[in-house]
């Protein structure tokens, strides 16, 4: 398979740059995965669509403040993305600057703290700070909105890039799908007798990794943590024996339920994985899925196709296009159910 084959044209204009003024305004574009055909809705249209044996499985991490500035002790601009907490003064990290950073080398925070590169694991960086990072990100960090917002962030995205169910620290992005629910929406489905649970991803920095390699089958995935209950297993395999659909809430909940089902049957964990799912892989769990409209040529697109079926996926993003749909992490929303 070659990446090529996983290119769109987008007008930058349809990239949603901020969200819409409540979260459930979202349009919402139905695709079946069996048939291929697609139908124009409305995000709180997604109710009439879920039946009360569906188990909806959401992703509850939050995000954290993982952007920093600073400057090189030359005075160059530094950038700084956590990737993950090492200890109470060391973190990984990606790390933009104009030119190359070497081990031992500065970095000068706005607070006047110090932060030493002390290695470089494959453009990862292993950071040591002078302070506690947990305090200084809390106090100075910023929201880490994607690159495709071409904006810094404002007080709306403190709230807006978050779930409202976020609760478990240690993602440096939304897991956009779960951004559409309010509260409200969330008593209607208890109201509806739909049962819904949560698991935790930890979206980390390949989300926002391009796929650099021509042949897809050479990418590879950073690692994120996953977190699976005993009890929300039950709940999937008792969903899964009176003829329910496990529902994934964005393409997290789905790559850690089908992480989790290697052996064919769901097992709890707290584990990392790496699992890259591209057309071709067989889904063990996930039956439907609720998503954001995807980048041209990552490995989101990959998934949703794999799920759904690539000639169907871009017919359905082409529609959406033409329709004017908004993309991307403040965009709307497809479901995509499988027959």
């Amino acid at each position: 398979m070659n990446l090529i084959d996983f290119d769109y044209d987008l007008p930058v204009e349809l990239i949603a740059q901020e969200p819409t003024n409540k979260r459930t305004e979202s349009r919402l574009l139905v695709l079946d995965g069996k048939s291929g055909e697609y139908q124009d809705k409305e995000f709180i249209n997604l109710i009439d669509i879920l039946q009360p044996k569906d188990l909806l499985v959401f992703n509850d991490t939050k995000v954290i403040k993982a952007r920093l500035f600073g400057r090189k002790e030359s005075g160059g601009k530094i950038e700084i993305l956590i990737e993950n907490f090492v200890s109470r003064s060391v973190v990984l990290a990606q790390i933009k600057s104009s030119r190359k950073l070497n081990i031992g080398s500065k970095i000068i925070l706005p607070s006047g703290n110090i932060v030493t590169i002390t290695n470089n694991l494959n453009n990862m960086f292993i950071l040591n700070f002078d302070c506690d990072v947990h305090l200084y990100v809390h106090k100075f960090g910023e929201i880490p909105l994607p690159p495709y917002i071409k904006r810094r962030q404002n007080m709306i995205d403190i709230d807006r890039y978050q779930t409202i169910y976020a609760k478990k620290e240690g993602a440096i992005a939304a897991p956009t799908a779960g951004l559409h629910f309010s509260k409200e929406y969330l008593r209607l489905l208890e109201k509806k007798n739909i049962q819904y649970d949560f698991l935790t991803l930890h979206v980390g920095a390949g989300t926002f990794l391009p796929i650099r390699s021509s042949n897809i089958l050479e990418h590879k995935i950073h690692e994120e943590r996953i977190i699976i209950s005993d009890e929300l297993c039950r709940k999937v395999a008792e969903t899964k024996n009176k003829g329910g659909r496990v529902i994934a809430i964005g393409t997290t909940s789905l790559r850690a339920l089908e992480a989790a089902s290697v052996s064919g049957d769901i097992k709890s964990c707290d584990c990392k994985t790496d699992l890259f799912i591209y057309p071709g892989y067989e889904f063990k769990i996930v039956d439907a899925l609720l998503t954001n409209f995807h980048l041209p040529k990552s490995s989101l697109l990959l998934l949703v196709s794999a799920f759904a079926g690539k000639d169907n996926i871009f017919s359905a993003y082409k529609h959406a296009i033409q329709e004017k749909y908004r993309f991307f992490s403040y965009g709307d929303a497809m479901f995509i159910k499988l027959g």
